[in-house]
């Protein structure tokens, strides 16, 4: 089959590899879209940690964020899983860890991550082989397009569910990309005030369409009482202006990671009684963000800008939109195009 290889920083192409074979346990899925996201970017470019902490090395195949459907079920799995069509979670933890007994295999120690950790390979070809126990069905209801933003969907919900937001709050979201306009919609369909605050005016003004309260840029932020503020930025001085908008006794809540440590007074943080959540992964959040898609309360599909085949992964990656794109954040694989296609 064909699959996208990163063998080393910027170097990258579809080679013809063997195609995955069902083990116990396993289901094969014919992959139908796949979002790229800012860890496949760094794993390209180099700078992800995991290949500097012995966690990730090349050649890898990436791909996190993906849908498609059952087409091959190994020993021990009930066929009726062949032609379902679904989605997955990208962490695999060991099923034996005292973090895995308790249901939190998103933290083990030993975990593999599809696409990024342990070199389980990952959803940019046109097969992928995931363990059953990691795959959820998708409904009807929710297409490609949404399919394959359920795990970053995942990420928001659970971002979301950490700021404690109920109807009425005013929540302040700090980078208005992918995350963070999934974390504004996951929040204003719970009945919140829901703002946004970016730096480049092209991610303002697409947030702009999509209906929130208030888009702004850092110096016209209004001051106002922010009862949850979530951080999905890069930038390593945000963590700490979260927790000094954020109000006393309320919530602030991680998500963004900087290219380089970001630090936090923790006296204002105990002085304000503020709670400060740190959120990893999708995977406490993936039956919930399809529920949510598949009910129209939250729709991912605008966010797409376009899909393009597996041959243009390494250029996206690189930076590269079709002229066709949209103005959305979101780029996504379709590993069965040969050319560009507009989403």
């Amino acid at each position: 089959m064909r699959a996208f290889v990163v063998t080393g920083p910027r170097e990258s192409g579809v080679q013809e590899v063997p195609a995955p074979v069902a083990g116990p346990g396993q289901a094969v899925v014919d992959v139908e879209r796949v979002g790229v996201c800012g860890t496949d970017g760094e794993f390209f470019t180099g700078e992800m940690a995991y290949l500097h902490q012995g966690f990730a090395q090349y050649p890898m195949r990436l791909g996190h964020e993906w849908c498609g459907t059952v087409s091959a079920v190994g020993d021990g799995v009930d066929p009726g899983w062949i032609g379902r069509r679904v989605t997955g979670d990208t962490m695999l933890g060991c099923g034996r860890c005292r973090r895995c007994r308790a249901g939190r295999q998103h933290v083990c120690a030993e975990r593999f991550e599809i696409g990024i950790r342990g070199g389980f390979a990952g959803a940019l070809a046109e097969q992928l082989a995931v363990p059953v126990p990691a795959l959820h069905q998708l409904p009807e209801s929710v297409d490609a397009l949404a399919g394959a933003m359920v795990e970053p969907g995942g990420n928001a919900l659970r971002a979301v569910r950490g700021a404690d937001v109920r109807a009425g709050d005013r929540v302040l979201i700090l980078g208005p990309g992918t995350i963070g306009l999934l974390v504004a919609l996951f929040a204003q369909s719970l009945g919140a005030e829901v703002h946004l605050m970016g730096r480049t005016q092209r991610s303002l003004e697409f947030a702009r369409t999509l209906g929130f309260a208030g888009v702004w840029d850092g110096e016209a932020l209004p001051d106002l009482p922010w009862d949850a503020v979530v951080d999905a930025s890069n930038a390593p001085g945000l963590p700490a202006r979260a927790l000094e908008l954020v109000e006393p006794g309320r919530r602030v809540v991680y998500i963004g990671l900087a290219g380089r440590p970001s630090t936090i007074d923790t006296r204002d943080l105990a002085l304000k009684d503020v709670t400060a959540v740190g959120i990893l992964s999708a995977s406490p959040g993936l039956a919930g963000t399809i529920e949510q898609y598949a009910a129209g309360t939250v729709d991912p599909r605008p966010l797409v800008a376009a899909t393009v085949g597996l041959d243009q992964a390494g250029a996206v990656l690189a930076g590269w939109r079709p002229a066709t794109a949209g103005d959305g954040p979101k780029i996504h694989i379709d590993p069965r195009l040969r050319s560009p296609q507009r989403a």
